[in-house]
């Protein structure tokens, strides 16, 4: 569960129009009816020009229940108001089935977060899968901030398949005075995983972070991974969280690395096709943007002529930052973190 309005935004891209990027499904803001694309003119009277000067999107965080946030939307004759909530997280949002021109039957999901609740919603979508046969796969990533080591490692084991299990995934690596605590985790038997993939196309962003770039790296000895979008966020390191006097410590303490010893991607691992997300339509219908790049690609085996990802890059070159400490900016809501479990 998490407390907030359920609402995200393209904040961090710094380019009008500020729009609706994402809408948690169980959320206030799903309640109102907020779709993905509308086009936010203010917030709690604060205009979308001064926002994005500013940088400040504080105005959709909630640290109780019943705040109040008040939207101006674009073609709406009212503002939305939304009052802030506990609400149940879903981290698989979105699901279908396409079918390319040559009549193969390409598989599509969103995973929005690496928890233990999207294993059986995962394991049904993939049943589903291959009960109608799919034969390509796209993994929908762009917005997952990581999570989970295990929960990773069972999305793998459903898009590696069979003929990998027991392969090594990843190693989470201590350092030499920690050494006792390296870590293997392996690709399981997954009834419902896929027979037969070559090659996985991963749909990626500035907030795929950790436990998502885990997944993208981990695939590569195994399968062709293609990823299509923007450079993942570059954090090829997690934590084992100790309480403490009532308090849970979170310190970075292991790198994670492939069955090949790689990783180290503190830059972020760039795309094989750099597309830019435009925030418009549905996660997952065939003509939005990254989905249909990646559709043509699995036809074609091209990259499309399309608008190239790099808002994000060019903007954290204007503050004088890395992709590193990139990491760090987030809007509120926004996970960054692997965590060992």
């Amino acid at each position: 569960k998490t407390l907030g309005y359920g609402l995200a935004v393209n904040g961090l891209e710094g380019k009008l129009p500020l729009k609706v990027r994402y809408v948690e499904p169980n959320s206030p803001a799903a309640a109102a009816g907020l779709m993905r694309g509308e086009v936010i003119k203010s917030i709690n009277g604060v205009s979308d020009q001064a926002l994005f000067s500013s940088g400040n999107f504080s105005g959709l965080s909630a640290t109780n229940t019943g705040e109040r946030v008040l939207l101006a939307i674009e073609g709406r004759p009212a503002p939305v108001e939304l009052l802030s909530a506990t609400f149940a997280l879903k981290p698989v949002s979105a699901s279908n089935v396409m079918t390319l021109p040559n009549g193969a039957k390409v598989g599509y999901v969103v995973l929005k977060d690496f928890l233990s609740q999207s294993e059986s919603p995962m394991d049904a979508v993939f049943g589903e899968f291959g009960a109608v046969g799919v034969k390509e796969v796209i993994l929908d990533l762009r917005y997952n901030g990581g999570g989970l080591v295990s929960t990773s490692a069972k999305l793998a084991s459903l898009v590696a398949g069979r003929s990998n299990d027991g392969k090594l995934f990843t190693t989470l690596s201590f350092n030499a005075k920690e050494s006792g605590q390296n870590s293997n985790y392996n690709f399981a038997s997954r009834p419902m995983g896929l027979v037969g993939l070559s090659r996985v196309v991963i749909l990626t962003g500035p907030r795929s972070c950790s436990a998502s770039e885990l997944l993208v790296n981990g695939l590569k000895p195994y399968l062709q991974v293609i990823t299509i979008g923007g450079a993942t966020c570059g954090k090829p390191f997690g934590f084992s969280p100790v309480d403490n006097c009532g308090k849970t410590i979170s310190a970075v303490n292991f790198e994670s690395l492939n069955a090949k010893g790689e990783g180290r991607y503190y830059d972020g691992i760039a795309p094989t096709c750099p597309v830019a997300d435009d925030f418009n339509r549905l996660l997952g219908a065939p003509d939005e943007t990254l989905t249909a790049a990646a559709l043509n690609y699995l036809q074609s085996g091209q990259c499309p002529v399309v608008a190239q990802a790099g808002t994000l890059e060019m903007r954290f070159r204007a503050l004088n930052v890395s992709s590193r400490a990139a990491v760090q900016i987030a809007e509120p809501g926004e996970f960054r973190g692997m965590r060992a479990d």
